[in-house]
């Protein structure tokens, strides 16, 4: 799942773009209307997050081109206006969904799920391997139907691992894209992260599934 957001505040963006990373979103950002426009209409997002006040183009404005030139991207308006008035404005011109701040994160991670549901995007954002189910919206694994509880980083691999699957994934590229890491030197996180993920998913089960490629790195394979 991809989300674009539009937020000119330095302070809120970074504090909702990490909490997304954690959730295994992948987050674009812009600071103002008009490169926010600019990146919605070059790129396939399935949410985008848009503030009401911006610089340049404000964000009705952004919404209103955005619905003018038919971007099937769902949109949920951040605004501190909390007028009647102002949430009609945005709900008519097309956006599906608004969230007045101050909010909680975890009221906004709610709003994103459920207007993915709506969409039916949610039968999409499922991750299948033999009997391993990863649920992108929920964050919910099961591996032969059993629940598995996975910390927010064991879920950034996994996901990383099953999007790969059957294909070598190297230490370089875990730094990279799971911890977006550029100490390449400093590998000893992926063995006890590989280590604890296994510990989960495969010890129990007949079936090994995350194979260690001896000096190369890992895969997810039978």
């Amino acid at each position: 799942m991809r989300i674009l957001l539009i937020e000119d505040e330095k302070k809120i963006a970074d504090f909702i773009c990490e909490g997304l990373k954690i959730a295994n979103y992948k987050v674009d950002r812009a600071a103002d209307g008009t490169s926010g426009l600019e990146m919605a209409m070059v790129n396939n997002y399935n949410v985008i997050l848009l503030d009401y006040m911006l610089p340049g183009m404000n964000g009705l404005e952004v919404l209103r081109s955005l619905k003018s030139n038919n971007c099937l991207s769902k949109v949920i308006m951040l605004t501190a206006k909390d007028e009647v008035d102002d949430k009609v404005n945005c709900l008519n011109l097309g956006a599906d969904d608004y969230i007045v701040k101050p909010f909680s994160f975890e009221e906004l991670l709610a709003r994103i799920r459920v207007i993915l549901r709506r969409d039916g995007q949610e039968q999409n954002a499922c991750l299948v391997y033999e009997d391993l189910s990863f649920n992108l919206l929920t964050m919910h694994v099961t591996r032969a139907g059993k629940e598995i509880e996975l910390t927010a980083q064991e879920l950034r691999l996994l996901e990383y691992l099953m999007r790969n699957q059957h294909k070598l994934v190297t230490r370089a590229q875990l730094l990279e894209y799971v911890w977006a890491d550029n100490d390449y030197g400093d590998s000893n996180k992926i063995e006890v992260y590989v280590y604890y993920l296994r510990q989960k998913i495969d010890k129990g089960f007949d079936q090994t599934l995350i194979h260690t490629m001896r000096g190369k790195g890992y895969m997810l394979k039978k």
